[in-house]
């Protein structure tokens, strides 16, 4: 596994084989919507003739950062999220591969304020340089708003609770600022704990998806990648809770089957769109290996011939 910049990427061969596996030559145009520190867009430019191309996409300037230092001419870097793939050309991609959640690097650095672990301001921001923080939002969000992004995000049970705590704090001592506050409020809040997880790691990443739109801009991506991809282009996702994979499930299950317009009974159906091509989750070494890939499902679906 690559170990880029202290990031361990999560299915990076089998990611970039099912990428790179499809009918059409490896010559085309391929897109990484999530650079992260460059694991799969390494292996993927490894495999690249010299006439290939490689866009890629990311939120997070240090990102960015890493991207041009690569000097590849066969990689381009765009400083936006990938829901951006609408603004590519229409059946100009052979390939998508979409990284979901956050790098190592992001969560391990305390001042992007993402984990619990680690004492730093609550910020939480893909990208530090835009939007709200995720204390600016809850100095000022309702009880009701903060209970539904952390029930709906987090899939917590004591998301009333905690979301009444927050705001008790907020108007005794004032905002909540920094992660530890978070952290040990949540923890106060929650009585029944699962095990082996701390009591924060829901309310976090409830917090971390409503800041980033992460689900908004997927259901986009996906969309969007309906368009770019190339008939017998593949479409390969990788997500890290059930929030995520069911949006990517759908999607694909959605697009695998002939559309009947029920107005119009003899009509010709709408096209299947997508072929569903396989599911794989790390194997025991690689989660033995790295803790953080046992959350992880990687889906893949090709697009069928029938030009967007």
């Amino acid at each position: 596994m690559d170990q880029s910049l202290g990031h361990t990427t999560v299915l990076l061969h089998e990611a970039v084989d099912a990428l790179l596996g499809g009918p059409l030559d490896a010559s085309g145009c391929f897109v990484d919507g999530t650079f992260g520190r460059g694991g799969h867009s390494r292996l993927i430019l490894s495999r690249l003739p010299p006439d290939a191309r490689l866009i890629a996409f990311d939120k997070d300037p240090q990102a960015v950062a890493a991207a041009r230092q690569l000097g590849d001419a066969r990689l381009s870097i765009r400083h936006e999220g990938f829901c951006h793939l609408v603004d590519l050309p229409a059946a100009s991609a052979s390939g998508v591969l979409l990284d979901l959640g956050v790098s190592s690097p992001q969560i391990d650095a305390p001042e992007r304020g993402f984990s619990f672990r680690f004492d730093g301001p609550l910020d939480m921001r893909m990208d530090p340089t835009r939007g709200m923080s995720a204390a600016d939002w809850l100095a000022t969000a309702t009880t009701t708003a903060i209970a539904e992004v952390i029930r709906d995000y987090g899939e917590e049970r004591f998301a009333g609770p905690i979301a009444k705590a927050i705001v008790a704090w907020r108007e005794k001592q004032g905002p909540i600022t920094r992660t530890a506050e978070l952290a040990e409020l949540v923890a106060g809040t929650v009585k029944t704990r699962e095990p082996g997880q701390h009591p924060a790691t829901r309310t976090f990443q409830a917090l971390r998806i409503h800041i980033n739109a992460e689900l908004e801009e997927l259901r986009q991506a996906l969309a969007a990648s309906l368009d770019v991809l190339a008939p017998g282009g593949r479409l390969v996702v990788i997500s890290f809770h059930s929030l995520e994979d069911r949006i990517v499930k759908q999607f694909i299950a959605q697009h695998a089957k002939e559309v009947y317009d029920r107005r119009a009974p003899f009509a010709a159906p709408q096209p299947m769109r997508l072929t569903a091509v396989a599911r794989v989750k790390p194997g025991e070494a690689e989660v033995a290996a790295n803790p953080r890939a046992r959350s992880a499902v990687m889906r893949v679906a090709e697009r069928t011939g029938v030009a967007p």
